[in-house]
């Protein structure tokens, strides 16, 4: 489970670099970011109800308290659907790269809320491994030199969501698997998008334009892969560890940039990376550590 947990979040981490470099261009085929994010979040609700169905987890479903609807209904408005459409939007007012790191600061609003919340523990050295973070994020958004208009604006409100969401999400994959927690938040996620629409007007304009095909294809089947490693490593970490880790995410956007975009890769912003990266490996190797006590003690 500690392997496991590790191995899936840092998946999740590199689906979710790339995910927000290729979304710059898939979005700009279409007229309304909402749309293009609402087709989208159908297309990896379909996928999760196939999925559902093949590896039997209707019984489950069907055993849910009322709290766990609750909880999944929660997660789908806070996590799949409100910061979707703020997201998207800033996305469309600001780079890939600004938009990663903004997004990337998520492990500090998570570590914030699991500590009163999750009842979580912070050892100094934990602490001080997401301060590396911190001082690795930093320095990555001084050598874009971030300037916070209406867009990060937009993107960071998108990712307090999401942060709120983490800590419901952990609180209800106590009792409910992380696959039906994932079709939980993509399909009353799609639903809240498909009622936004419907009130906006957009909800005529749910077509796929014939050059954006690919791309919203594309997009959807990374955002099912981040769902589902997501889900699933959050369950095995405590959501300290596994949003920390999900940090690195970031430089992965501003590499993919860098190689495909601008063509250069600034100094600090390599130093930030490097920096990011050793706050991770601490992360990681603290966890490991702290998991091999607590088994120790366990078997004793």
């Amino acid at each position: 489970m500690k392997n496991k947990g590790i191995y899936l979040v840092l998946l999740t981490a590199l689906i979710s670099g790339v995910a927000v470099f290729l979304n710059k261009f898939a979005v700009v085929f279409w007229s309304n970011s909402s749309v293009f994010t609402t087709a989208k979040n159908l297309i990896v609700t379909m996928l999760l109800v196939c999925l559902v169905i093949f590896v039997g987890k209707l019984p489950e479903l069907k055993n849910l308290s009322k709290k766990d609807w609750l909880r999944l209904v929660a997660i789908g408005f806070i996590g799949g659907s409100v910061p979707f459409l703020l997201f998207f939007k800033g996305l469309t007012l600001t780079s890939a790269t600004n938009a990663a790191f903004i997004h990337k600061t998520l492990f500090i609003w998570v570590a914030l809320l699991a500590v009163p919340f999750l009842k979580e523990k912070l050892s100094k050295l934990q602490i001080f491994s997401l301060g590396l973070l911190v001082v690795g994020t930093y320095l990555f958004a001084g050598s874009l030199k971030l300037k916070f208009g209406y867009g990060e604006f937009l993107i960071i409100l998108a990712t307090l969501l999401w942060a709120a969401e983490n800590i419901v999400a952990k609180i209800a994959l106590r009792n409910v698997s992380s696959l039906t927690t994932a079709w939980g938040r993509m399909f009353f996620g799609s639903i809240f998008l498909m009622i936004y629409l419907g009130f906006s007007g957009g909800l005529g304009k749910i077509f796929v334009p014939p050059e954006g095909i690919s791309w919203l294809a594309l997009s959807s089947v990374i955002l099912f892969g981040y769902v589902i490693t997501w889900y699933a490593a959050l369950k095995s970490l405590p959501a300290t560890v596994a949003s920390a880790i999900l940090v690195i995410a970031a430089p992965i956007t501003a590499l993919l940039d860098s190689v495909f975009v601008t063509h250069r890769l600034k100094p600090t912003i390599l130093i930030s990376c490097l920096i990011i990266a050793l706050g991770t490996i601490l992360i990681i190797r603290i966890y490991e550590r702290a998991y091999s006590v607590l088994q120790i003690r366990l078997s004793s």
